[in-house]
């Protein structure tokens, strides 16, 4: 059901679910009438505001928080929440209706849940409110919203006030920066130096920081996931091991084969011939 549609200047129900940790339901804006409120209870879902103008209250959780402009406040899942527009200055604001596995994850790293509803920004409040009129321009164009709400988190993670203080979470998200380019390059030859000069670090501190969060080196995730890949793939039996090798990074057959005895206990070869175990991985 389109939430906030009486009354809204806009509102748009988009239903994009590709992503794998953004989906957008809809999003709309809303120049408040004084005292303009509105009560949600949302299954499973979450719901944010960009205050553009003007201030209100939200009401969650037994508590009241008073929201002005260029703060973002966040409507929870499975939380009844009631918010109003002040008598005098009331708000305007945009709002997305959002969701995703990952969600939940990325806007607590900014400092934004159900017991701290309230977002405040240190110095990018000009830059999200330019990057959520965006998408309300754009709002056919799936993947550019999506792009775009990946920049509002970033923004969010990088300024908010929550963060001052706290120089370890930029650590986190160098981990989290290597983890993803593993993913997204583990096919291609890659190493640790590349890695590192992609993301602008010292090799030696990023590969110190990384074993200090995950437990493996960066050579050991990376041949570690390559793996995994490989087996998957030989399940599959539609690959020879000669393209599973290419397919994994590898230039050569014999040097892929020797990564995965060493990985398996088995050659390739021996675990397509005596069949599969899945708990190898």
């Amino acid at each position: 059901m389109p939430q906030e549609l009486e009354g809204c200047d806009f509102c748009k129900f988009v239903n994009y679910e590709d992503s794998d940790d953004f989906y957008l339901y809809e999003l709309g804006t809303n120049k408040c009438e004084p005292l303009y409120s509105y009560e949600h209870f949302v299954k499973n879902r979450i719901i944010i505001h960009i205050i553009l103008n003007g201030k209100g209250i939200i009401r969650l959780n037994g508590k009241q928080y008073d929201v002005s402009a260029h703060q973002i406040f966040l409507i929870p899942p499975d939380t009844k929440t009631f918010y109003q527009a002040d008598k005098d200055d009331p708000w305007e604001y945009i709002w997305f209706h959002i969701g995703g596995p990952k969600i939940p994850l990325i806007l607590k790293e900014a400092g934004l849940t159900a017991e701290n509803p309230v977002y405040t920004p240190l110095s990018c409040e000009d830059k999200i409110e330019a990057l959520a009129k965006d998408m309300l321009k754009n709002y056919t164009r799936q993947y550019y919203c999506i792009g775009n709400l990946y920049k509002i988190c970033d923004y969010m993670i990088e300024n908010s006030a929550e963060k001052r203080d706290e120089p370890s979470d930029s650590s986190l998200l160098y981990v989290k920066n290597v983890i993803s380019f593993i993913r997204l390059k583990y096919s291609e030859p890659v190493n640790v130096k590349n890695i590192a000069f992609v993301l602008g670090l010292n090799r030696s501190y990023l590969t110190r920081l990384f074993k200090q969060a995950t437990g493996y080196s960066i050579q050991e995730y990376l041949i570690t996931y390559r793996m995994k890949i490989a087996f998957k793939m030989l399940s599959d039996g539609n690959l020879s091991i000669n393209e599973i090798a290419s397919s994994v990074g590898y230039g050569d057959t014999f040097t892929f084969s020797k990564a995965f005895k060493r990985h398996f206990g088995k050659s390739p070869s021996e675990c397509r011939s005596n069949g599969y175990n899945n708990s190898f991985l």
